[in-house]
C-alpha cells in the first residue's frame, strides 16, 4: 500500500546526481506487516513514510518536487534499512520506490547496497515495490529497473495492481516475485461477485506465471476468509495490524481466528 501518490512521479523526471546537494528532508517510518496465513507468521514489513513525530505521509510527500525527488528516494531506502536494522527486523523489508527518480538503476542502487552493508541488513531480504498505477516515463524504463534489481538479489513487486491501466502489459514484459492487489478490488469482496471473478482469475494467472499474490487493505474476517479460499495467503491491512511508528507491529491472536 504505497505512500507515494501518482503525482509525485511526474515526467520531467530524475535530476540524478544534479540534486544530491538538496538538503536532507526530515522524516521517519512506520512499518505495517504483511502476514502469511499458512503458518500465521509475518512475511514482511512495508516501510511507510511518516513525519518525525508520526504525522501522516502527506506531511512529508507534499515537500517532494522535481528538485529533491531523487534525494528523497535515496533517503527513503537508507532510512528504511537503518530503522529496520535497529528494530532487529528478521523478515523481509518492503520499500516503495519512485521509478522516475532512478536514472540508471546500477548507479542509483549504490546507496542502498552501502546501507545494507553498513547496517548488516541482508540484501536477499529486501523487496522493492513499484506502483502499477503510477505514471512512469516508459514501461521499458521500469522493466530495466526491476530486472536490474532482480540481478542484485532483491525481490520485486508491483503495488496497487489493478489500479492503473498497464498491469497486464507489465506482467507480459516482466514477472515480478509479487503483485499486491489494489485495495479497491478487495473491499467487501465477499459480497461482490464481479470482484470475486476478477480476483480468482488474477490468482489463477499469477499461479501459472509463478507470481505470488498479496491482498492489501484487509479490514474484516470475511474479506480474509474469502481471499484465503481463492488461494491468497499473503495479506496486509488493519485487520491484522495498523502501521507501527518506528516499531514492529504486534498481530493479535484474534486476527487469525475463523469467524
Amino acid at each position: 500500500m504505497t505512500d507515494f501518490p501518482k503525482s509525485f512521479a511526474s515526467p520531467g523526471g530524475c535530476q540524478g546526481c544534479k540534486n544530491k546537494g538538496v538538503p536532507d528532508m526530515d522524516f521517519a517510518f512506520a512499518f505495517q506487516p504483511i502476514v502469511d496465513l499458512r503458518d500465521q507468521t509475518t512475511f514482511a514489513h512495508e516501510a511507510l513514510v511518516r513525519g518525525v513525530n508520526g504525522e501522516g505521509a502527506l506531511s512529508v510527500l507534499e515537500q517532494v518536487d522535481d528538485q529533491n525527488r531523487y534525494r528523497f528516494d535515496q533517503l527513503c531506502r537508507v532510512r528504511a534499512i537503518s530503522t529496520a536494522a535497529e528494530l532487529g527486523m528478521t523478515q523481509y523489508l518492503s520499500i516503495n520506490f519512485l521509478p522516475n527518480a532512478v536514472y540508471r538503476p546500477e548507479v542509483c542502487i549504490r546507496s542502498t547496497l552501502e546501507a545494507a552493508r553498513t547496517y548488516g541488513f541482508p540484501l536477499e531480504r529486501l523487496i522493492f515495490e513499484a506502483v502499477e498505477g503510477e505514471h512512469v516515463e516508459s514501461n521499458k524504463h521500469l522493466m530495466s529497473i526491476l530486472r536490474e534489481y532482480r540481478e542484485f538479489g532483491f525481490k520485486t513487486a508491483i503495488d496497487d495492481f489493478g489500479a492503473g491501466y498497464s498491469g497486464l502489459n507489465l506482467l507480459a514484459d516482466f514477472q515480478p516475485d509479487l503483485i499486491k492487489l489494489d485495495m479497491a478490488l478487495i473491499r467487501n469482496i465477499h459480497r461482490d461477485r464481479v470482484r470475486q471473478t476478477i480476483v480468482r482469475n488474477v490468482v489463477n494467472m499469477c499461479r501459472e506465471l509463478g507470481v505470488e499474490v498479496i491482498a492489501e487493505g484487509i479490514e474484516d474476517a470475511e474479506e480474509r476468509d474469502f481471499l484465503a479460499d481463492c488461494g491468497i495467503y499473503l495479506m496486509q491491512g488493519y485487520w491484522f495490524a495498523r502501521p507501527a511508528f518506528k516499531s514492529i507491529a504486534q498481530i493479535p491472536t484474534s486476527a487469525w481466528l475463523k469467524r
